[in-house]
């Protein structure tokens, strides 16, 4: 008998038409507290992709600025930390998010990357292959 060939031309047509199961990234939205417990920062969609800002700040050095002071655009340095976008343009990597992280103490940008591991957050922000590492906790 011929089976194999129609068993064969079977398996062929249900594996081309299986779907393909993409890697998704777990989420990332939420209410965030920084490492140190220095601020809170606030995870939400902007249109298609993710943007972070500091909702609240928590602890701060005595005599700190309150305003964005390192700024490199002058105009916005008196803009208030409360409010400002540090984490814009992430969209999903599959395995983590990509997007750019503004640090306001240096008021330098940087490449960065987020993945979340339940109640945790692992933050990078890299120039080049070198990357910085942080951890922050979900708030509740």
């Amino acid at each position: 008998m011929t089976f194999k060939p129609m068993i064969a031309a079977i398996a062929v047509s249900v594996s081309l038409s299986a779907p393909a199961f993409a890697v998704v990234a777990e989420p990332v939205t939420g209410r965030w507290i920084t490492e140190g417990g220095s601020a809170i920062v606030a995870i939400r969609p902007c249109g298609q992709q993710l943007c972070g800002t500091v909702e609240r700040v928590l602890k701060a050095p005595a005599n700190a600025p309150t305003t964005d002071v390192n700024n490199p655009d002058p105009a916005l340095r008196k803009r208030p930390l409360v409010g400002v976008p540090i984490l814009s343009g992430f969209t999903d990597a599959g395995k983590d998010w990509r997007g750019t992280i503004y640090d306001p103490k240096s008021g330098k940008s940087y490449r960065s990357i987020l993945k979340a591991d339940g109640k945790a957050l692992s933050v990078k922000g890299c120039i080049a292959v070198f990357c910085q590492s942080q951890r922050w906790t979900r708030a509740s």
